[in-house]
């Protein structure tokens, strides 16, 4: 019989409210970057997924071996668009075969970290789903300057959504949207799943400096509305953005929908994709000294995303512990 207080199911785990919130990894691309491995292309990490697939299974065996309970497989950037702009093709059929490889081999990776790290933490995988910005968006992920319809967004998700949910993966994770159109896309693909589907929003300060909204403009309330009103997702988030905004996303999320939340900050750097390289940003707060306001603020999933590092997640399991006694 499972240890209530250490449930193997996924779905229990993020929902149980007995036990501590539950520990995401962190920048999997910029700690593919921190070993060594250049991630400039246009593919970011899916490059070193098809180059180096050794290299992206140490990555993840990196954050487990942290503390994180939960992968984010190196899928986010893989895209028929992708893959067919940089290798040139004109062969639908080689494409559509490279792009199912790819994301069944990004999961079979994090799969494999998961399982070869020796400890008592139940570990789970997540196939991570980019948003369009991150595909032929052409870097729009985050103003979310699309011009497409929600049938369109839909159209264009479908196919390698469908692969990850028959990829062997605990849940699928829908990262950095920030588009209201794509929102409602990704919950009429979401609720023909089987697994858990998490949906993470990417925020941005509003004009006055005193909210924030969707990476589009549209009101943050609105899109946590609709999510809610869909039932298609098992939690509710924001990554990719300073903790500060995180944090008043949080609170206005936690406001909309009794979903579990989840957080995942990045450093609060700034990746300027013209010159393909990280610049400082605003000075924000620390992320594992921020855990304690996160957690008052409803997050049952903590991690990090660009720029956080292992050593940085071990900081926020042992803040989340402290937190707990």
């Amino acid at each position: 019989m499972n240890n209530p207080h250490h449930p193997s199911n996924f779905r229990d785990a993020l929902n149980s409210q007995s036990t501590a919130p539950l520990i995401l990894d962190g920048g999997l691309g910029t700690h593919l970057a921190d070993r060594g491995n250049d991630v400039t292309g246009e593919l970011w990490s899916a490059q070193i997924l098809e180059a180096r697939p050794e290299e992206v299974r140490a990555a993840h065996e990196d954050f487990f071996t942290a503390g994180a309970q939960l992968a984010t497989t190196s899928s986010y950037q893989v895209s028929f668009d992708g893959l067919a702009s940089v290798n040139g093709s004109t062969d639908a059929a080689a494409t559509a075969a490279e792009l199912e490889d790819l994301l069944r081999t990004s999961v079979r990776l994090a799969r494999e970290a998961a399982q070869s790290v020796s400890g008592s933490p139940a570990r789970w995988v997540a196939a991570s789903v980019g948003p369009y910005g991150a595909g032929p968006g052409a870097g729009t992920e985050y103003d979310g300057a699309y011009g497409l319809t929600v049938d369109e967004l839909a159209d264009w998700h479908r196919e390698r959504f469908l692969i990850l949910a028959d990829a062997g993966a605990d849940a699928i994770i829908c990262e950095t949207v920030p588009n209201l159109n794509e929102v409602k896309a990704l919950a009429s693909l979401a609720a023909q799943l089987q697994i858990p589907a998490l949906l993470s929003l990417t925020v941005r300060a509003s004009a006055d400096g005193q909210q924030v909204v969707l990476g589009d403009g549209s009101d943050l309330a609105e899109a946590a509305r609709v999510v809610h009103a869909s039932g298609a997702f098992a939690a509710l988030g924001v990554n990719c953005t300073p903790v500060p905004d995180a944090l008043k996303a949080l609170r206005v999320l936690g406001q909309e929908t009794d979903l579990p939340l989840m957080v995942y900050p990045n450093s609060g750097e700034i990746w300027d994709r013209e010159a393909r390289r990280w610049i400082p940003g605003t000075a924000g707060a620390d992320l594992p000294h921020s855990v304690p306001e996160l957690i008052a603020a409803g997050a049952r999933l903590i991690g990090g995303c660009c720029r956080v590092s292992p050593e940085q997640i071990t900081r926020v399991k042992n803040e989340v512990q402290r937190c707990r006694c």
